[in-house]
């Protein structure tokens, strides 16, 4: 009898193991189309005037990008055009060391770590801390951008990480950036 309570007690906390995992996964894997939307945009514009039609398209899709090999995620992730730099390394596990640059200024960086940094399916969380000991949480997805001009263009894709968080730059003020893979 009691080895037969013992079995129903480990699986009673095998199960409830289970629940919280998938539970997490299902919340990660909202947070990453969360932030994948974010990242998604369509624009169809069309002005008449003296009798020329210009005609405007622009269609962005972003698609979070899970892969069974983490490692592979490792790289370094550039903006094309501010000067964001993140250089990530992720383990089997989904454990996430690296660090980067963030511009402030025109030609002024900041530079950071990242501490307790993970992946979960597309979405990575971590810690960005600054030099001086300052902090900011880090949350993103990995993401595959299609971009296309036209209804007809195939597009053109872009592997990378669509990070969240306030960024200010000069005077710009971001809420969002896209990082494409670049080694």
């Amino acid at each position: 009898m009691r080895n037969l309570a013992s079995a129903a007690l480990l699986a009673l906390v095998a199960t409830a193991f289970v629940d919280v995992h998938a539970a997490a996964s299902q919340t990660n894997a909202r947070r990453a189309n969360e932030i994948m939307t974010l990242f998604t945009k369509h624009k169809e514009v069309s002005k008449s005037k003296r009798g020329v039609t210009r005609e405007r398209y622009k269609d962005v899709r972003a698609e979070p990008v899970v892969r069974s090999n983490l490692e592979s995620l490792s790289g370094t992730y550039e903006d094309q055009g501010f000067g964001f730099v993140y250089r990530i390394r992720v383990d089997a596990n989904g454990r996430v060391t690296g660090s980067g640059e963030e511009p402030i200024e025109e030609g002024v960086k900041r530079t950071f770590t990242l501490s307790n940094a993970t992946v979960s399916g597309a979405l990575i969380r971590g810690t960005k801390v600054y030099a001086g000991g300052r902090t900011q949480p880090l949350e993103g997805a990995f993401l595959n951008r299609i971009s296309r001009e036209s209804p007809a263009d195939p597009g053109t894709s872009a592997f990378g990480l669509g990070i969240v968080g306030d960024f200010t730059f000069g005077q710009w003020m971001l809420n969002r950036i896209f990082l494409e893979r670049t080694r």
